[in-house]
């Protein structure tokens, strides 16, 4: 896992969490990372079908358009 759990739980306590446990913080950030990481496939996927090597902004706009479809 890539994600730290700290910044998970600043992210828990913003919305209003009291306390976080730490089972909670991980299955979060798996989840975000899972996510990410689909989206970060698709953006690079457009910027390729593109001619670029460079994933632009977006290609990370179209790329969650297409996901949530």
């Amino acid at each position: 896992m890539e994600l730290t759990i700290n910044p998970i739980r600043r992210l828990f306590k913003r919305v209003g969490a009291k306390r976080v446990g730490d089972n909670a913080a991980i299955e979060l950030a798996r989840i975000i990372e899972d996510k990410s990481k689909l989206l970060a496939t698709e953006a690079q996927k457009l910027s390729e079908h593109a001619g670029r090597r460079t994933v632009l902004r977006r290609d990370v706009k179209l790329a969650r358009k297409i996901l949530e479809e």
